[in-house]
């Protein structure tokens, strides 16, 4: 996948081969872009793929680092490659199944993938490959389903900690008593049940990265709690006297306004600001129509691969259909489409009997109201130049007077007059009326 400024463009590459990037049309991958040499680099296939700066002007970056012309580098799996101002990055198809977490990230590489090819996921993905490298904290805003736990692991992935734990804790899923044994663990007879000493998550997650989902339902006791172990770095367990440090890294998400939740005093001020070291907002399906399909292609795989069979094709209507669709629940409702419809459809062509009846009845409900637009748009203009014709008949054709009698300005009335081809009147000589 390269992406730029104004552009991006995918590439299947060879098993073995080498591929010159460039402005020249002699270049196997050609990009259009001021900041690409004629002949800028060789991309190297093989076991392992490498890049080779071709003496370009701007230069050839491996993972930040500039390296120097006609000498192949390795790059790593994950490294950004970047071809003067044009971001290149390789996702490998080779390899044995896997399971487990390696299967997980290949699935949330794959939706980042797909994510690419949007106006403003591009943006978003860019600016989560550079928080990654930091040790900021990080706070995911959007819609319930749009994508916030796919985001985290993104950071995660991209980050020196990628080789630790990720853990997660939904704070909405526990109830208020067990949420401080979740987080920072107890000692052994800390409280009825507790028959054996236990690690929170924030201990468990060492090296790592901890995502605290729906972080806006944490009670305010656990709050407080949470925010001495941010600003102390340890912890100390319940029913215990002794501190532990902690070496994590904090992702938070919600889909609530923290805003107005600290305004009321329901969410602790000094915690967000701890939490909210960079804030990025993850946006719904609805606005991401061109994302659609590859995310409905990488789940269909993901789900196919689970089940040990081929990855099943879309007949060009479910796409059309897919695409027009509104998505309340996001990326996890069209996951849960797809995954229902790889089921029914057992390796064959996914077809529009394979999708929920309720979203066909959605669908078959807007394209109805669509093509009643056009019509319904024509009544429109129709009345709108009877009442400028009649409007002008009864002030003789003065502009001036039939603007105010219709209520807009005469510069509005002047325009409807050319929009509508009906002659500016002179006064005394109001237009005939047309029916």
């Amino acid at each position: 996948m390269l992406i730029w400024d104004g552009g991006s463009l995918t590439r299947a590459l060879p098993e073995v081969g080498r591929l010159t990037i460039g402005r020249s049309e002699e270049c196997d991958i050609r990009i259009q872009h001021g900041s690409v040499s004629r002949c800028h680099a060789a991309l190297l296939v093989g076991d392992a793929i490498g890049i080779e700066d071709l003496g370009s002007f701007n230069g050839t970056r491996v993972a930040g680092e500039r390296i120097p012309p006609h000498r192949s580098t390795t790059v790593g799996e994950g490294d950004l490659i970047e071809v003067g101002a044009v971001m290149v990055l390789i996702k490998p198809h080779r390899g044995a199944r896997a399971g487990g977490a390696s299967a997980r990230a290949r699935e949330t590489a794959g939706i980042a993938d797909a994510a690419r090819g949007h106006d403003a996921m591009p943006r978003v993905l860019r600016l989560l490959e550079l928080v990654a490298r930091s040790h900021l904290t990080v706070l995911l805003l959007g819609e319930t389903g749009a994508g916030k736990e796919v985001a985290a692991r993104f950071v995660h992935e991209h980050s020196p900690r990628v080789a630790a734990p990720f853990v997660k804790l939904n704070c909405a899923a526990l109830p208020e008593t067990l949420i401080e044994s979740e987080l920072f663990g107890h000692d052994r007879g800390a409280f009825t049940g507790a028959v054996h000493a236990k690690q929170g998550l924030l201990e468990a997650a060492a090296g790592g990265t901890l995502l605290l989902d729906e972080v806006a339902e944490l009670p305010l006791a656990a709050q407080a709690k949470l925010l001495r172990a941010l600003e102390n770095r340890e912890v100390t367990r319940v029913g215990s006297v002794v501190a532990r440090a902690i070496d994590v890294r904090f992702v938070s998400a919600t889909h609530r306004d923290l805003d107005a939740l600290v305004a009321t005093g329901a969410f602790r001020q000094d915690l967000y600001f701890r939490l909210n070291g960079v804030s990025v907002e993850i946006p719904p399906l609805r606005e991401r129509r061109t994302e659609i399909a590859p995310l409905a292609n990488a789940f269909a795989a993901s789900a196919a691969d689970s089940m040990q069979g081929p990855a099943p094709s879309f007949d060009p209507s479910v796409i059309a259909l897919l695409e027009e669709y509104g998505w309340p629940g996001n990326v996890r409702e069209l996951r849960n489409v797809v995954e229902r419809a790889v089921v029914l459809a057992q390796g064959a062509l996914i077809r529009l009997d394979h999708l929920p009846e309720a979203m066909l009845a959605k669908g078959a409900a807007d394209a109805e109201a669509r093509a009643q637009r056009p019509a319904l748009r024509g009544e429109i203009e129709d009345l709108e130049r009877e009442r400028i014709v009649e409007a002008l008949q009864r002030v003789g054709g003065h502009q001036g007077r039939a603007a105010a009698l219709l209520g807009i300005s005469r510069r509005t009335l002047v325009n409807r007059l050319d929009q509508y081809g009906l002659e500016r009147p002179r006064k005394g000589h109001p237009p005939p009326v047309r029916r």
